[in-house]
């Protein structure tokens, strides 16, 4: 058995973005978008069953876990689904699990 001092940095991001994929409302919010579609908090408040309040959440957690990329203009803050940045992360998990160990 190996002993780890660190994460090794192609998964230092990865443990967010599943946390941001491990929740149901989360994976409806990024099911929501077609693609290359940006959509606004109102935009995705509209097309769910949460509140603003738990929608902004749930954003700052896609956020966070990369899922999700945002740019305001003017007034308003416009939300789109990272794809390559979550094709990465997950290709890095499965070149691991194809490592001889």
């Amino acid at each position: 058995m190996k002993v780890l001092t660190h994460i090794p940095e192609a998964w230092a991001e990865i443990s967010d973005l599943f946390v941001a994929l491990g929740d149901a409302h989360r994976q409806r919010i990024l099911l929501s978008f077609e693609k290359n579609e940006r959509l606004t908090i109102l935009q995705i408040v509209d097309s769910s069953q949460l509140s603003r309040t738990a929608v902004t959440h749930h954003l700052k957690v896609l956020e966070r876990g990369g899922a999700l990329r945002s740019e305001k203009i003017g007034r308003e803050v416009y939300f789109w689904v990272n794809k390559d940045w979550m094709q990465q992360a997950l290709q890095n998990v499965i070149s691991y699990l194809k490592e001889d160990i």
